[in-house]
């Protein structure tokens, strides 16, 4: 009876032995692809390399850094540690979260939000590091927020900024269930007006609370946003299809969600497409099965996958994560 109860108790701790590993980092291609508490990951591609740029997950007096990661292959990741933080950026104070990057004549900008401005009234809003190298350090690049102010309802949080075919640069952001597209100045300094005069243009989507995301797939603009609380299981990713980058965006359906045998709250993604190929992987943070803890997100990585009609397919959260993928 003792060795049965023994045996009993031995493969219990090794069972969540096992299901708490699970979900770290184990030095090949699980997912998650890093260790620690991350969230709202951007992926893209400069050179030969991938680079991630996530939130540092955790309360937002603590949000005071952003760490990224590079890798040869998808697989083995280099951590860049506090490629900037607050004692860089003046005006912030907390809440550094989600940000977006792009390289522009030789330079790399990385938009960034601080503090969770509730009012216009607070200091905060969208900032810009620059620097020389994609991991840093980057240096204030305005001195000021970029967007400190509410437009059409959203909340200035969560900017992506997107190359069109054109070259214009876009910012497309907006927190608070309302999405804005803004034209770039050439040199990041401030914005354009469209034809009619306007600055900021709505292309809000049903059902979108956050997280926009674009990319140009056979002509076709695809933009995906978060659904549901961030703090919650039900935290999503859904998309639209348009023929331009204002749209309008008809929601066609949700593609990332929770799996109740992986993790739960799947959202805030981004999209890597690898470079001249119809191959795209998409990264998004995710909550461990066994963690109940709002800030305790892992950034993770899945293949995403088209039918014959061009539409998303659902993806497949996994432990598994991807293939060694290096860049030619």
């Amino acid at each position: 009876m003792r060795l049965k109860t023994f045996i009993t108790t031995l493969f219990g701790v090794i069972l969540i032995y096992s299901l708490t590993n699970a979900q770290k980092r184990t030095g090949n291609n699980l997912n998650p692809v890093v260790e620690g508490w991350y969230a709202d990951p951007e992926g893209t591609v400069f050179g030969d390399e991938y680079w991630i740029y996530p939130t540092y997950s955790a309360p937002y007096n603590e949000q005071v850094f952003m760490d990224a990661f590079s890798s040869k292959d998808l697989v083995t990741w280099v951590k860049h540690e506090r490629i900037i933080d607050t004692t860089e950026v003046k005006w912030a104070w907390r809440a550094m979260w989600a940000p977006s990057i792009i390289k522009k004549d030789g330079k790399f900008f990385l938009f960034f939000a601080a503090n969770d401005i509730q009012s216009d009234d607070e200091p905060g809003g969208i900032g810009i590091g620059v620097a020389d190298h994609p991991g840093g350090p980057f240096k204030d690049y305005l001195g000021k927020p970029l967007l400190d102010k509410f437009h059409n309802g959203a909340q200035p949080i969560d900017q992506f900024i997107f190359c069109d075919k054109d070259g214009q640069y876009y910012m497309i952001y907006g927190g608070w269930r309302h999405c804005n597209i803004v034209r770039l100045k050439d040199d990041f300094s401030g914005f354009l007006p469209f034809e009619d005069g306007t600055i900021f243009k709505e292309i809000t989507p049903e059902n979108y609370v956050e997280g926009p995301f674009m990319f140009i797939r056979d002509g076709k603009y695809y933009f995906m946003w978060s659904e549901g609380s961030w703090t919650g299981p039900d935290y999503s990713v859904s998309y639209a299809i348009a023929d331009s980058p204002f749209g309008p965006f008809k929601r066609i359906g949700k593609i990332l969600k929770q799996d109740l045998t992986v993790a739960t709250g799947a959202g805030h993604h981004s999209v890597i497409q690898v470079p001249g190929i119809d191959e795209y992987y998409i990264i998004y943070h995710r909550r461990p099965l066994n963690e109940t803890d709002s800030n305790h997100r892992e950034i993770c990585i899945d293949r995403m996958y088209f039918d014959e009609n061009g539409r998303i397919k659902p993806v497949k959260i996994t432990f598994d994560g991807v293939h060694a993928r290096p860049l030619k």
